[in-house]
């Protein structure tokens, strides 16, 4: 089987890999650790510890266990004590590093317990500060505040030396297909490109790079961007050919739901195929949208089926 290595964060990521897993190839979901907000940003101050909720999430996405056990980890406590607004698979990831001291050991052995379809890896094991230099020139400190600050970002790193592990640089080394999302560009995506030896991995790497665009613009981070855009940014922190192809959803959002999008400052991101085609990147257009609670969402199936028939056709 072929090995697809994912690399982003937050709830694009799990739709994806949602997906993906039911696809017959080798998943590898390297997932960034600089989340610092609600439970997650609680419990790296009080444990001394990296972000786990996305790696949470990606553990819940690829498990094929009863609902039950979903229903579980994701829940959340409703309490008056120090245990409000927890996520119960946040506090168990905590607890296992605690144990091993290391997250790459502590998913090992969750994904064992949850029959995980794949491999989940830490981008690093530290304590990673993301930085954000706005176009006006103010840093932001924070993954959080960059999100809720709603400025333009020029450019984003970490405050603190982070390093890549062992473990994400083989699976990039020995990957068939990388994929850069789905995900907030900034704080998501780009986190994990940050290190000089991912860099020169993703770089000598054989695989081809593909970036599954986001359907909606996010505030502060892609306002006003269309998708060519968003390619050029990933390419200006790995190399300037970078992205090889990109898949992009071709289904228009209706009014209803885009006014509801415009109360968040937030658009669909339209497709430049004349700016995509002098970029050389492949552009393989699909319907990708998935209408939910009035939340626009990529459909994980016909998503991933995108990303396995060109899988299976590169051979």
């Amino acid at each position: 089987m072929k090995n697809v290595v994912v690399i982003g964060g937050g709830t694009g990521l799990s739709t994806l890999l949602r997906g993906l897993k039911l696809f017959p190839i080798n998943i590898t979901a390297i997932v960034t650790v600089a989340d610092d907000g609600y439970s997650t940003g609680r419990l790296r101050k009080e444990f001394n510890i990296p972000a786990v909720g996305d790696l949470r999430n990606v553990l819940v996405s690829l498990s094929e266990v009863e609902p039950l056990v979903e229903e579980l980890l994701q829940y959340r406590f409703n309490t008056y004590s120090d245990l409000d607004k927890h996520a119960m698979g946040n506090l168990l990831l905590t607890a296992m590093y605690n144990i091993t001291g290391s997250l790459t050991d502590s998913l090992v052995s969750l994904s064992k317990i949850l029959n995980i379809k794949g491999r989940v890896l830490p981008f690093t094991e530290d304590k990673a500060v993301l930085v954000a230099r706005t176009t006006d020139g103010e840093c932001i400190e924070g993954q959080s505040n960059i999100t809720k600050a709603g400025k333009h970002i020029d450019f984003v790193y970490y405050k603190n030396k982070v390093r890549t592990t062992d473990d994400v640089l083989k699976a990039i080394e020995e990957a068939d297909l990388i994929i850069i999302g789905i995900g907030s560009l900034y704080t998501s995506i780009i986190p994990n490109l940050l290190t000089d030896e991912v860099k020169k991995a993703l770089k000598e790497s054989r695989a081809k790079k593909m970036y599954i665009c986001n359907i909606m613009s996010e505030h502060g981070e892609t306002d006003g961007y269309m998708v060519s855009d968003c390619i050029k940014e990933i390419n200006r922190y790995v190399d300037k050919n970078f992205i090889d192809v990109v898949l992009v959803n071709n289904a228009i959002v209706s009014d209803d739901i885009l006014k509801l999008y415009e109360e968040e400052k937030s658009s669909q991101i339209m497709m430049d195929k004349d700016n995509i085609d002098k970029l050389g990147v492949k552009l393989i257009m699909a319907d990708l949208l998935s209408i939910n609670n009035n939340q626009v969402r990529h459909d994980p199936i016909r998503t991933a089926l995108e990303v396995f028939t060109y899988l299976t056709k590169e051979d």
